[in-house]
């Protein structure tokens, strides 16, 4: 496992101290924050893929083929 140093200011010591309260240890809070940031993250680009799909008939076309092909649509 690697190590990251990083410099923070007031702010971010703050809301490191906030959540080392809930999940146990700075390291613990920093994990955390950073998996939750890359989670929000891929749903934000999968909102926007959905979107861009959406708005394209033949991506729609070639999605109900592929549910079709896997029998999860008539």
């Amino acid at each position: 496992m690697g190590t990251l140093n990083v410099r923070t200011d007031e702010s971010m010591e703050a809301a490191i101290r906030a959540l080392a309260e809930e999940f146990g240890s700075r390291s613990e809070a920093v994990r955390y924050a950073l998996l939750r940031t890359y989670k929000e993250r891929l749903i934000e680009q999968a909102k926007a893929d959905a979107a861009r799909v959406t708005a394209d008939p033949d991506d729609q076309a070639e999605m109900l083929a592929i549910q079709r092909f896997m029998g999860v649509a008539e």
